[in-house]
């Protein structure tokens, strides 16, 4: 059942995909019309969705659902339909997602730690936290200093 953000308890799971691209102006809105058609019939469970930045895909889905294999399939087929039509990559969280100004910048780690050799990410950079799992987590630490992220081993 698809419900306001809102109404979501702080303790809801959130299952976050990071894209290697943004969404195209062009794609948001048939984007959200496939996201909105998938989440109103994935479950029973109270969920909803957002779409951020135009590049990461949250799933929030109430805390007392049942997260079975056969729901967190149905999410990954869902995800990967996304990735083959939009020809991108949403299921690797292990790539840095961090903004540069006002701009979000996706890079693979060995691409992002050159950036750190050289100077263009530095410890007042802000980065998101792909591996939250809470409403609450979303709201307080998935933008985070790279300082207070499990890539800060990376900054001297």
């Amino acid at each position: 059942m698809l419900i306001k953000y809102q109404n979501l308890s702080e303790e809801s799971k959130v299952f976050l995909y990071p894209a290697s691209r943004k969404f195209y102006t062009n794609e948001l809105e048939e984007l959200e019309t496939k996201v909105k058609n998938f989440v109103t019939n994935w479950t029973e469970f109270s969920v909803t969705y957002k779409i951020e930045y135009n590049r990461f895909l949250l799933f929030f889905i109430t805390e007392d659902a049942l997260i079975t294999t056969e729901l967190l399939d149905k999410l990954a087929q869902f995800v990967m339909q996304l990735e083959q039509e939009y020809e991108l990559t949403l299921l690797d969280k292990v790539n840095v997602c961090f903004k540069q100004g006002e701009y979000v910048q996706y890079q693979e780690m060995k691409r992002f730690r050159e950036l750190i050799k050289k100077k263009s990410v530095s410890k007042k950079t802000i980065v998101f936290n792909n591996f939250i799992q809470t409403k609450y987590e979303y709201e307080n630490d998935w933008e985070v200093n790279i300082t207070e992220s499990w890539l800060s081993h990376l900054i001297k």
